[in-house]
């Protein structure tokens, strides 16, 4: 089976390996994209723009291709957690986390780079945390070490330990890559998996 050329605007490994569970052929490349939150925007609305955004700074050096570009931000109250870099910024995002529901916004977008077509979409999850202690906050970040994600739990780790409850549409959303919209959205576009 031919695919057209696909690209995944993105350097995160979670992402690239979610993607190759599909067993179609892509490419990734690394977007220069400055992530911070706008004043005023919604976690949902960075996360868009984010996968947006993302699409559209590879699009000029991939054209006739299908591009994908995806972001995830952290909703805790009315605090948006993104990636904590470290493990006192993990730490400090556990502890604030403990017993609480956070909300995951995980967009996606395909961008068709020939037609300048673009499909978009955000993918809503929520997690119940359990009451975590400060020994069970420092093992787990020892064990795992998710100072690359959103919210400091890798789900598909040891961060599944962490969670007493889950609601969403797509659990891979939670890892990066909400590939159930990903698969509709490449049928839209004429990609078929099988």
């Amino acid at each position: 089976m031919s695919y057209p050329r696909l690209v995944l605007a993105s350097s995160s490994r979670y992402r690239s390996e979610l993607l190759s569970r599909l067993r179609i052929p892509f490419e990734t490349a690394t977007p220069d994209v400055d992530e911070s939150p706008m004043l005023n925007e919604s976690a949902q609305q960075t996360s868009l723009r984010l996968s947006i955004t993302k699409a559209q700074a590879i699009a000029p050096l991939y054209p006739d291709s299908l591009i994908i570009g995806s972001d995830q931000v952290a909703l805790l109250g009315n605090l948006q957690l993104g990636k904590p870099q470290s493990h006192s910024n993990a730490a400090k995002q556990l502890r604030s986390m403990s017993g609480k529901k956070v909300t995951f916004y995980t967009a996606l977008t395909l961008l068709n780079s020939r037609t300048n077509t673009m499909q978009t979409e955000v993918a809503i999850n929520s997690v119940q945390y359990r009451e975590l202690n400060d020994m069970q906050i420092e093992n787990y970040l020892h064990a795992d070490k998710p100072y690359d994600c959103a919210g400091s739990c890798k789900t598909e780790g040891l961060g599944i330990t962490l969670i007493n409850k889950m609601e969403g549409d797509d659990p891979n959303a939670l890892i990066g890559l909400p590939l159930i919209l990903l698969v509709t959205m490449l049928f839209n576009e004429g990609v078929t998996i099988f």
